[in-house]
Order: structure tokens, then sequence, then C-alpha cells
């Protein structure tokens, strides 16, 4: 009996681990439809013609403007929408993007929603119901297939296939009938369009149609047709019905109402898409230059180790990085150089490169351990004349006038934290997407980007970077005496810190990190 009893525990692991995933579920390839499709795509293509095969490019730096962007591409989508996102996170903005996307189905767009597995944790059977719409399509990339059922089991089933399960789908895209897109560093969620009252992440999403929007529709069908992706249907044991859809489309106006009536002022901040479109002025407004758009390879995941370099996005990046030779400024919310970076950026600097980088402040980062990455490498990049700035979590007690890019205009005292992604070389190119500089973006997940070849867009992504290198807003980071000091301003006065600003808590996590070794992982 004991024997028996040994023999049948193995099953039954891997029958709980296993959930309710059904692995033989059909799946079918689709592409990206023509721009010529639709008439939204056609105007672009006629409004892009007398450029030459240019794309037309405008920032949205501003998180209102990067909410109505994306709301806009939905009402002017006629054929098609393609999304592909890290974290979707509900909330007030995401449920009206959400209701929007479930209108243009009902006009017969075809709606393809590409998803790294960890938005889904959980909440498969509500994602799902989504895709009970006929013109709606939802896949999983990387999913984990076993052990979705509970919590538990997911954590189980991740332990059980760790190298590949820390390996994500990190890219950040938003595609309207091929001819417009959105790319940039920001997820969905309130906290990326300033609809959240405790955490303001700041962020640089750039809008470009024309030529660009369909290479990024090349990377969104590699992606959307990899054998990694799979329809979330196969982890169900019940799909949902017509009817779960039609109750979650009742729950969801119901909770819109709600907000409506209990926080009126940010339902109409989020709203003024429907009462002041901006896409047609936008598009007046664009910036028109030749572009790259850059992708990791979807397979980079399934590298035994470190990904051969062509699959890579930094490959393809590397002409810019060794050829910048006056000015490289980089904007990256997780900052982890690694032994490699650190050659490179010293390296340019002892050349003759003015280099400059934003990134978090320990007490800004939503990730402490990725400080802890970051930290140890502070003083060597000072040493050889890298100018570092570390974004502060509220800004200094003069900061009341002029844009308010890296702090939230909804909620005053809000905290914020850096979360874009941006490179300008040599006042010329600019390049804008979903890539940190770190270990966890060269090597582990996946990401997406276009590169610019425009001295006046790298114009405004300089003016960004500057901004938020401010006295008032961020700490220069600075030797004296040979150890790490840090510049700020307040009330007009500038002054030093000697001690690293952040908790004891925020301090425990970045030391950890760094005392076990994660650094690769960061």
């Amino acid at each position: 009996m004991r024997s028996r009893t040994v023999l049948l525990f193995p099953v039954l692991l891997v029958l709980l681990l296993s959930g309710c995933a059904n692995l033989h579920a059909q799946r079918e390839p689709s592409q990206a439809l023509p721009a010529s499709d639709s008439a939204f795509g056609r105007s672009i293509q006629a409004q892009a013609a007398p450029y030459g095969g240019q794309s037309g490019f405008r920032l949205l730096s501003d998180s209102g403007e990067a909410f109505t962007a994306r709301a806009e591409l939905i009402r002017n989508a006629q054929t098609s929408l393609d999304l592909q996102y890290y974290i979707v996170h509900d909330g007030v903005s995401t449920r009206m993007l959400v209701e929007e996307l479930l209108k243009a189905a009902d006009r017969g767009v075809r709606v393809r929603i590409l998803l790294d597995d960890t938005t889904s944790d959980g909440l498969d059977q509500i994602i799902a119901t989504l895709a009970a719409h006929p013109q709606i399509h939802i896949r999983l990339f990387n999913p984990l297939h076993l052990g979705r059922s509970t919590g538990v089991t997911r954590a189980a089933g991740r332990l059980f296939n760790l190298s590949l399960q820390h390996r994500r789908m990190h890219n950040k895209l938003w595609l309207a009938d091929n001819s417009a897109a959105i790319v940039g560093g920001r997820n969905l969620g309130d906290e990326y369009f300033d609809a959240e009252p405790n955490l303001n992440f700041t962020d640089i999403d750039m809008l470009g149609i024309g030529p660009v929007a369909e290479q990024l529709g090349h990377s969104f069908d590699q992606y959307w047709n990899s054998a990694l992706s799979k329809p979330i249907d196969e982890f169900l044991s019940t799909k949902p019905t017509a009817a779960d859809l039609e109750n979650t489309r009742t729950r969801l106006e119901e909770s819109l109402e709600e907000t409506r009536k209990q926080n009126h002022g940010l339902y109409q901040q989020l709203m003024k898409f429907t009462t002041d479109p901006r896409m047609d002025i936008w598009r007046k407004e664009l910036i028109w230059a030749w572009n790259q758009a850059l992708w990791d390879a979807p397979s980079k995941v399934l590298s035994k180790g470190e990904p051969d370099p062509h699959l890579l996005l930094t490959t393809q990046l590397a002409p810019e990085l060794t050829g910048v030779s006056k000015e490289l400024i980089m904007i990256s919310a997780y900052f982890v150089p690694g032994q490699p970076g650190l050659v490179y950026l010293t390296g340019r600097a002892d050349a003759g490169v003015s280099v400059s980088l934003l990134t978090n402040s320990l007490e800004a980062t939503d990730v402490p351990a990725v400080h802890g990455g970051y930290a140890p490498y502070r003083k060597a990049l000072l040493q050889h004349g890298v100018k570092l700035y570390e974004l502060r979590r509220q800004p200094g007690d003069n900061y009341g006038s002029g844009p308010r890019v890296f702090y939230s205009k909804s909620f005053r005292g809000s905290d914020s934290s850096l979360h874009s992604k941006a490179m300008i070389f040599d006042r010329r190119k600019s390049f804008i997407g979903s890539f940190n500089f770190d270990p966890r973006s060269v090597l582990w997940n996946t990401e997406v980007g276009v590169l610019v070849d425009s001295p006046e867009l790298a114009v405004h992504v300089r003016a960004l970077a500057l901004q938020g290198m401010a006295p008032n807003l961020s700490y220069q980071a600075k030797l004296e005496d040979g150890n790490v000091v840090w510049v700020t301003e307040d009330n007009g006065q500038m002054h030093t810190l000697t001690k690293e600003p952040g908790s004891w808590w925020r301090r425990f996590n970045s030391w950890f990190s760094t005392s076990v070794g994660l650094e690769r992982m960061l």
C-alpha cells in the first residue's frame, strides 16, 4: 500500500500543478491588416506620401496626453487594434480603455491583445471573458503551463522551471490600423496616467505614424505567431460565454458610472478625449524623420544562458552606442550597468564624450533591490566624469510652476518614480522604448523601441531629460573627499546630503540584493 501511495503522489502533483490547462487547443496564425484597408489608414498614407518613406513622430511625455492618445486611437481604428503589454493593472483608466475596446470590437474592429503571462496571474477567467467577443483575441506570452489554478501552485510551477519563468516580455506597444503606433515605457494602469493618488510614474511615450507603424506591426506579428504565445482559452476549464461577457459589460458600466459620481474630477480628466479630441491637432505637429524600429527576437527567452547576439535589440543599437562622439544622455528607470556597461560608459567619458544619466534615487525607485545593483558602480562612474542624477520622490519646496512632467498634476504630494527609458545620441538621434540599461533588459526580457534620426526630436527629448535633472527635482551624485554625496535644491538654496536619502527598509533591500549577488537578475 505504501509503495502505491509513493507512486501515486507524483501523479497527483502533476494533476494539481496542471490546474485546468488544455495544452492542445488550436492556435491560428494571423497577420497585421494592411493600413490601406481603412479610411484612417489611407488618410495617414496620404499624409506620409510627400515625405518619401519617413515617419511622423510626436512625444507623449504628459501622462494625460498618453492616455488620450490611446483612447483616440481606439476610436479612430476601423479594421485592427494590436496591443502588447507587460503589465495591465485594474483601475479607472484601464476600465475606460477596455470599454472603448469593446465598442471598437462591436463595430467590427479586430482586436489582438498579447500579454506577458505575469499579467494574468490568477486572472485567466476574468481576462478571457473579453475574448468571448468574436472580434477580440487574447494570447499569453511564455505562459506557465503548470499550476495556474491557485497562488500556491503557480509559485510551485514557476520554481519547477525558474530559468525560463524569470524571462518576460517587457514590450509596450499600441497599434491602430497598422498605421499609427504608440511605443515607450508605459504599461496600463492608473499609476501611469496620473490617475493614482499615491504614486505617479513619470514616463515617455512616442506617437509614430506612417511606415514606423508597419515596422512595429511586423514585430507584433512575430510575437503573436510565436510558439511562445498561447491563446488564453488553453488555460480555462470552461470558456466564458456571451452571457458572461454581457455581465462583464454591465459591471464595467456600473463601475465607471460610480466613478463619475464619486470622483467626478478624475473621471472628467480621463474622459477629456470625448469632448476635446487631440489626434487631428497632433497630426499637424508631427516631426518627420527616418527611423528604425528595434526589437528583441521572441526566441531570446529560450536561450540556455546568454542569448545569441543576433537575437538582441542591443546588437541593433550597438552602432549608435559605439558611434556617439560628443554627448550621450540616458534616462533609465532601472540602471544596473554591470561590468560591460561600466567599461562602455567610462570609456566614452574618457574619450571626451559628455555622458549624463537620469535614474531613480533610492527613495523614489519602486524596486529598491535594483538600486542595490546600481549603487556599487556610482563611485567608478563619477571618477571618470559620468554625471549621475537621481530623481527625488518629492520635488523641492519651491516646485510649483512650470511643466509637471515628472510629478503628478492631479494629486499634489503624490510620490513620483521615474519609469522612462530613452537615449539621445549627439543631439541628433533619439531612442525611445521599453529598454532599461540593465542586465534584465539586455539578457532576459524582450524589449521594443524606435530609433529616430532627427535633431528636432532630439531637442525635445533632451529638454525632458534636462528638466528631470534640475536641482530641485533630482539629487546630483558627486564625489567629495572620495565619498558619494547628493546635491539638491530646496527653497532656492543648494545643499549637500552626506547620507543617501531613503528609508531603512529601502536601504536593507538595496544592501541585500547586492550581498546575495542578484545583479545579473536585476
